[in-house]
């Protein structure tokens, strides 16, 4: 299937490992050219030089950028719209993991799971809006999670902030449909990526990795098994793509089966 993204340009924030970093390589299999950004400079040379071998005749940006600063947002996109030659997709990634109950969760674990997982969003989208206005195929895809739309108090700042992503979701992609602007979400549920590794070492960090993630999926996902991070790029491709033209506002689970709401 031809998805149509041929020539496209994206920016995936988060994109130097997990999710984003197979999110970058599915668009680049697919045509596109992709800035991707982290935080940590060697961490995203690395993962721009591994996506730049895998497909040496597409153009790869590598930037860094902390998405949780205004500031650093407005030049993250400027800088990869300058030299993508314009911006077409906008895939918000990032996050990170601040698992708790409401009684061990301090204001600064809601603050900074508010301002990497919602706000980032926002600020992203802010800054990209005057060259997807450019675009004759705007395509924004945010990453959330089943914890959105399914309350879990063992990740309560998730489950509150989550909720916030996906009415946020919504109401861009009913605000600008008339610009052709497509708004949609990708929610996950247990995905092995990095972050699983920082919520094993608060939760049970006498556990093994493989032990943890057994357990989990045990209890929750019909599929009993974590995902792999090329299961939801897939997805996400297809919406960034032409073939995704009359989809917007959409919330598709990529999670096993775990969500246990209609």
């Amino acid at each position: 299937m031809d998805l149509g993204l041929t020539g496209r340009r994206a920016l995936v924030t988060g994109g130097s490992k997990g999710i984003g970093f197979a999110v970058s390589a599915e668009l680049l299999a697919e045509g596109a050219s992709v800035a991707i950004c982290a935080r940590t400079p060697d961490e995203v040379k690395r993962a721009a030089d591994e996506l730049r071998s895998r497909r040496p005749d597409a153009e790869v940006v590598d930037l860094v950028a902390d998405v949780t600063d205004a500031g650093q947002v407005e030049t993250l996109v400027s800088d990869s719209a300058q030299r993508l030659g314009g911006l077409d997709i906008l895939v918000n990634n990032a996050g990170g993991a601040h698992p708790g109950n409401f009684e061990t969760l301090t204001d600064n674990d809601w603050r900074a799971d508010r301002d990497v997982k919602l706000f980032s969003q926002i600020r992203c989208f802010r800054a990209a809006l005057p060259y997807l206005r450019q675009s004759f195929a705007p395509r924004v895809v945010n990453i959330n999670a089943v914890y959105g739309k399914q309350p879990d108090p063992a990740f309560f700042a998730t489950t509150v902030i989550r909720a916030a992503c996906l009415n946020l979701n919504k109401v861009l992609a009913q605000e600008f449909g008339s610009e052709r602007i497509l708004v949609n979400s990708v929610n996950i549920g247990f995905v092995d990526t990095p972050q699983w590794e920082n919520i094993r070492r608060r939760r049970a960090p006498q556990s093994t990795k493989d032990e943890f993630f057994a357990r989990l999926a045990e209890q929750e996902v019909p599929l009993r098994r974590f995902g792999q991070p090329d299961e939801v790029s897939g997805l996400v491709a297809f919406l960034a793509g032409s073939r995704a033209s009359y989809i917007t506002g959409a919330v598709i689970d990529v999670a096993g089966g775990m969500g246990k709401y209609v």
